[in-house]
């Protein structure tokens, strides 16, 4: 590489990374999938995969480009036709539409796959491809997920809380299904002005009339808040056809569509009927629409314009410099990474120009692949994909922290590659890969003896304090799971996968955010139902993590088998029945020092309490783990916080889809209408 195209290469990276300071994230998907396996499946060169191939290429544009944001429709003949429904949230734009649709239909094909019929629920977006079509008809959801918020209402707020909350949801509903455009609203309300305020949404499809839009709505709200939602601060329920949802944070894109001025105030009209009319708030939306995009294009030319001319003025008087190898401001941080750069032709020789038996595995950012660099160093190179946004963004992150982390818990970071539109990672090679290719293996968990187990959470648990306390940054990794931990020659762990994790400030204690990214099984109950995540979020997926390498078996939502149920739940009931050995790994044929396996599940059910305050720090949880002495902490209950419900043949009699939305009151649901939810991760 001349002189001319190292500095061509680190403006590039430089400019890449300081993009991700300015520009703002996508929205991350959730994903939530329902596998139709009544519809059958589909072989891999038949024309029904040739028509969700064309689904994939057209189907997020078409949604996209509608005003709406909106599309359905069918491909192919019968037998081999396809039937499609896209629907993004009324308050995202057409870009965050395509990417999450596309995404959905990646997914739907890795969560599901050869399944005809498939459902994904999104954030932003909402997808659905069938052999069957679905006209619009009642019951209108035959799939939807239920969720609700641990956070209790107290009993001094509970009547006027439930009335208000009643009263904005009743006037979300009215103000959706009269909007001709996308069938959207969203409102608040300040019930209290010693409380927060109170944040709703509420969506149909557009293809459906206003008293259909109606009818769905009161459906499933009528059908479920009652018995889900009473006393609980927040909750929601979505559906293909509708989707309500109401909490006490912002939740939503932009200012609310409309005000309640508190619970005894009039309800606003009907958005076709309120002041200004439907063209008055189009209008606003438009002025919005152009207004803030232009401002911030503006902001950030001249702060990118300002930047470079700052550095190429310190990169004149320091090239002939030593690189540094400790960042501690942007234009240090600049100059480390220049000893990260990778040529492309280094990379493609490393890999036989990336060939398929170098291949080690494959993910939603791309294919990692085994390489060899010429000095011998063994390396695993990360070939983004070039329509993966998600990973662009993990991207972003990863370089943001390489020169600041530093532990032989942590990964390393070997190099970087950006020539010709690659986006490529290289890091230290791990020959025994991630820890869920051994553990949930049956014939290789056998190579992994208690020992090994032992000082792989002792591992992780160190890395995990290096990050939240001992560093010189503090971080949330958000996405701890078994596949994000690799293993040396000697089992010796080190966490992986920088994309999602967050920089706190010292004296920051949580962030709440509406962009949930994660691994569903994984995932704490404040993020996953509220978006409240923090160092006690990482810790609850470490206890995940030792209640599977102690038991050998998945927690659900973090795999894709059926056969694999809620181990937390199942752990605890083990553990108050004093049956807690039977669940150890069978694969752990030497005797097992009991007492330090019990040890290890008491607590990995103490990082999975309900509470983030009743879960310890990982500095107490390594001196837990290394002291023979520590008495520890009492436990409760851990909770389960998903479910899934389907529409029950018996169900409409119970229904009344005209009658207003009340809260408080109890309601027997049938049986038939509650299971648990398996939840998978992008």
């Amino acid at each position: 590489m001349s002189m001319a195209d190292y500095y061509h290469a680190i403006a590039a990276l430089a400019f890449f990374i300081f993009s991700a300071l300015v520009t703002t994230a996508e929205a991350q998907p959730m994903p939530w999938q329902l596998c139709n396996t009544n519809s059958g499946n589909y072989t891999v060169n038949s024309k029904y995969k040739a028509n969700i191939e064309y689904l994939a290429t057209s189907l997020p544009q078409y949604a996209a480009s509608s005003p709406s944001l909106f599309a359905s429709g069918s491909s192919g003949t019968s037998p081999d036709v396809i039937y499609a429904l896209a629907l993004c949230r009324g308050d995202t734009n057409a870009s965050s539409c395509a990417t999450c649709v596309a995404a959905a239909i990646q997914s739907a094909e890795q969560l599901c796959p050869l399944n005809k019929g498939v459902t994904m629920y999104d954030n932003p977006c909402i997808l659905r491809f069938s052999d069957k079509g679905f006209p619009i008809s009642h019951p209108y959801n035959k799939g939807m997920y239920i969720a609700w918020s641990f956070d209790n209402v107290t009993a001094a707020e509970s009547p006027a809380f439930e009335a208000a909350t009643a009263k904005l949801v009743n006037a979300t509903v009215e103000y959706a299904a009269a909007d001709p455009i996308r069938r959207f609203g969203t409102g608040v309300e300040a019930f209290d002005q010693s409380y927060p305020k109170i944040y709703s949404l509420a969506q149909c499809t557009p293809d459906m009339t206003a008293d259909e839009c109606r009818s769905c709505l009161r459906d499933i709200i009528g059908r479920f808040t009652a018995t889900y939602f009473a006393g609980k601060h927040g909750g929601r329920v979505v559906g293909v056809r509708c989707n309500f949802r109401y909490e006490t944070y912002p939740f939503f894109y932009g200012s609310p569509l409309l005000q309640l001025p508190g619970p005894l105030g009039p309800a606003p009209a009907p958005a076709s009927t309120a002041t200004g009319g439907e063209g008055t708030r189009v209008q606003k939306r438009t002025v919005l629409a152009i207004a803030v995009p232009t401002v911030s294009v503006a902001v950030v030319l001249t702060a990118i314009v300002a930047w470079f001319s700052l550095w190429r003025t310190r990169l004149a008087a320091k090239a002939l410099q030593p690189i540094r190898t400790v960042s501690t401001g942007p234009d240090d941080e600049i100059q480390s990474i220049g000893s990260l750069l990778l040529d492309l032709s280094t990379l493609r020789l490393a890999t036989d120009d990336f060939s398929e038996h170098k291949r080690l595995g494959e993910g939603g950012f791309g294919v990692v692949y085994k390489g060899d660099l010429p000095q011998g160093q063994e390396i695993a190179v990360k070939r983004l994909a070039q329509t993966s946004r998600q990973g662009i963004e993990e991207l972003k992150t990863e370089l943001l922290l390489v020169a600041k982390l530093n532990h032989k818990n942590l990964v390393r970071l070997v190099g970087v590659c950006l020539e010709e539109n690659e986006k490529i990672l290289a890091y230290e090679y791990m020959p025994n890969r991630s820890l869920d290719t051994i553990l949930f293996d049956a014939a290789k968990a056998k190579e992994l003896g208690w020992e090994q187990r032992f000082n792989i959470i002792l591992g992780i648990a160190r890395g995990l304090q290096y990050l939240h306390e001992d560093s010189q940054l503090k971080i949330v990794h958000r996405d701890l799971k078994a596949s994000n931990v690799l293993l040396d020659s000697a089992y010796n762990p080190k966490i992986s996968d920088f994309g999602l994790a967050k920089i706190f400030g010292r004296d920051q204690s949580q962030v709440v955010t509406h962009r949930i990214a994660g691994t569903y099984g994984y995932m704490s109950p404040e993020y996953a139902m509220r978006g409240q995540y923090s160092i006690k979020s990482d810790v609850y997926s470490f206890g995940v993590l030792v209640l599977e390498i102690v038991t050998g078996r998945r927690n659900f939502g973090s795999n894709d088998s059926e056969k694999d149920g809620d181990l937390i739940n199942l752990t605890w009931e083990h553990w108050i029945r004093d049956k807690t050995i039977d669940l150890i790994d069978p694969s752990l044929s030497n005797p097992c020092p009991i007492d330090k396996v019990l040890k290890c599940i008491h607590i990995g059910l103490l990082c999975v309490q309900q509470k983030p305050t009743d879960r310890p720090l990982m500095s107490a949880v390594n001196f837990m783990l290394s002291s023979s002495t520590v008495c520890l902490p009492s436990l409760s209950r851990p909770s389960i916080w998903f479910q899934e419900t389907g529409a029950s043949s018996n169900d409409n009699s119970e229904l009344n889809p005209t009658a207003s939305i009340t809260f408080g009151t109890a309601k027997k649901v049938s049986q038939n209408d509650v299971s648990i939810t398996v939840l998978e991760p992008r």
